[in-house]
């Protein structure tokens, strides 16, 4: 891994803590709320990271997460 790369296991884990921060909301809002935090917050090389990780099936990530990085893919 090279020091411009984030482990994926770890970018998973992030962005599931992310959305348990969004829980409150019903599951559209928060996946909202998810993507306009890893698009704000999260540096450009981590969310492609994420989005060639959902493109290959996006193991372990929640469905909120999960459907944020979907969206930040149109974001592209």
């Amino acid at each position: 891994m090279s020091d411009h790369e984030t482990d994926i296991g770890a970018l998973v884990r992030m962005a599931n803590q992310i959305a348990k921060n969004f829980s409150h909301h019903r599951s559209d809002v928060a996946s909202n709320e998810v993507a306009a935090h890893l698009h704000s917050f999260w540096a450009p090389s981590m969310r492609d990271q994420l989005v060639r990780y959902v493109d290959e099936g996006g193991d372990g990530l929640d469905p909120v997460p999960l459907t944020a990085a979907r969206s930040l893919s149109v974001r592209r």
